[in-house]
């Protein structure tokens, strides 16, 4: 890993003591960046977090490899910072990829239904292999507005899979065709 400053201009200006961030061209995908990431985010330094990628994304990077190794922390105000940076770069034709990602840490995705929306690989070659292949593609249902079938909150799935209701906390399933039930 080079000087982070040397892809990013003035990346390295601000620094964080419960975050440290460095980056890695990876040559072998179109505006590709792996960003490494050591520490946490929690709600004292996720702004400092959101700041840092917006730059990353304002140099033109869009295909994102976050590499959470060693991350060992992160609380849903960290995954709102992720979120953000999924909308910063899809309109551009950009992606994200979780790489490595700690089991307590996927843990807290889960939990707040997140892990479906992002895409998390065990490799280096696995994230590298799914820029150049492209994402798959979503069916022409999603993204699908529905009720809660317990608690007819609205709700909105943008892919198919398992996730749990904001309102009731019910765990619900949305096949491919756009189906919910129970589960």
């Amino acid at each position: 890993m080079g000087n982070s400053n040397n892809l990013v201009p003035g990346f390295n200006d601000d620094k964080d003591d419960s975050l440290k961030i460095s980056l890695e061209k990876v040559e072998a995908v179109s505006s590709g960046l792996c960003i490494y990431l050591n520490g946490y985010i929690d709600t004292y330094n996720s702004n400092f977090f959101q700041k840092k990628i917006q730059k990353v994304v304002e140099a033109g990077y869009i295909n994102l490899i976050f590499n959470c190794s060693s991350l060992n922390y992160v609380s849903s105000t960290g995954i709102g910072s992720f979120t953000a940076f999924l909308k910063m770069v899809k309109p551009k034709g950009g992606d994200i990829v979780l790489l490595e990602i700690q089991p307590k840490v996927y843990e807290v995705f889960q939990l707040l239904g997140f892990s479906q929306f992002f895409n998390i690989k065990d490799t280096t070659d696995d994230a590298i292999a799914f820029f150049k292949n492209g994402a798959p593609v979503v069916s022409s249902v999603f993204p699908k507005v529905f009720a809660c079938p317990v608690c007819t909150k609205r709700l909105r799935a943008t892919r198919a899979g398992r996730f749990r209701c904001s309102e009731c906390k019910s765990i619900l399933a949305i096949d491919g065709q756009g189906s919910v039930s129970l589960g």
